[in-house]
């Protein structure tokens, strides 16, 4: 009997997990093993898609400087948001989190306030606010910092600004999860013992909240580097990242194996790069709160 039991406990993860493993399989991982074989496909101008089966599409990409510099651009736009989430977000989260209850539940919900708005509608906001006749540049001519409009729109400066406000809120998330374990105690004790307000936000808070940055610096990271509604928006067709050139691929030339193979490289590189960071999040998890 306790063989029996002890059976049937062992498989009910398994039960209680199947539907919503089989809902990963089947819209998640499927999706994907067809693209890996798309890509694996040859094109034809006159045919299409070739049933035959080869690695020339990431040849060409490896080969081709343009989609080098493609790459390197998103790669680089990826970070920079990045950077600038943590700048923002971090600050943000701490000075909420020192508010009183009933102002921080307010900021709160104005810092994440704009996940509940679409992102395009969000994106053509700021178009409309960076073109050369919007709200920024009158205010820059108002004040005479610049007597013409300055260009911001479909430029990599504008994609990296919508980028940040569209991803700081994913920031601050991941940092006040980290926030509600801080022990203010520690804090308390560094400030009785001498030390300045800077010495203990750089040795007492940022290390306690460091998972939570790296945490929220990986979303922040695929999300950039992946992106596609915005750069589209704000970059226009001239400033290619990696989702836009994978799009021109599939709905431009047609070329469906060659816009699988650029999807199939960002997955690859975004994964080596969260399984990095989620390594060193771990880590310094675990020498903070160990």
């Amino acid at each position: 009997m306790a063989r029996y039991d002890a059976e049937h406990v062992g498989a009910a993860p398994w039960l209680l997990s199947g539907p919503a493993l089989l809902v990963f399989i089947a819209l998640l991982l499927a999706p994907l093993l067809l693209t890996a074989l798309l890509s694996l496909n040859l094109f034809s101008d006159t045919e299409g898609v070739l049933p035959v089966y080869s690695l020339a599409n990431y040849l060409e990409v490896f080969k081709d400087d343009y989609f080098h510099e493609i790459f390197l651009r998103t790669g680089a736009m990826a970070l920079a948001v990045t950077l600038l989430c943590v700048l923002l977000g971090v600050p943000e989260t701490i000075i909420i989190a020192r508010m009183a209850p009933r102002w921080r539940s307010t900021f709160l919900l104005v810092v994440l306030g704009p996940l509940l708005i679409s992102v395009v509608v969000r994106t053509l906001g700021w178009a409309i606010l960076l073109g050369n006749n919007g709200l920024i540049n009158d205010a820059l001519q108002a004040l005479g910092i610049t007597h013409e409009p300055v260009k911001i729109l479909f430029t990599q400066v504008g994609v990296i600004i919508a980028l940040t406000h569209v991803l700081v809120p994913f920031m601050v998330i991941a940092v006040w999860a980290t926030l509600q374990r801080l022990d203010l105690q520690v804090e308390w004790a560094g400030l009785s013992l001498g030390a300045s307000r800077l010495t203990v936000f750089r040795r007492i808070i940022v290390p306690q909240i460091m998972p939570g940055i790296l945490s929220g610096s990986i979303i922040v990271f695929a999300l950039a580097a992946s992106a596609f509604a915005t750069p589209a928006i704000i970059g226009g067709r001239r400033l290619k990242v990696v989702a836009t050139a994978a799009y021109d691929e599939f709905l431009g030339t047609l070329n469906w194996p060659l816009g699988a193979a650029i999807a199939m490289l960002l997955l690859v590189a975004n994964l080596i790069i969260i399984l990095g960071c989620s390594k060193l999040a771990e880590r310094r998890f675990k020498q903070v709160f160990e």
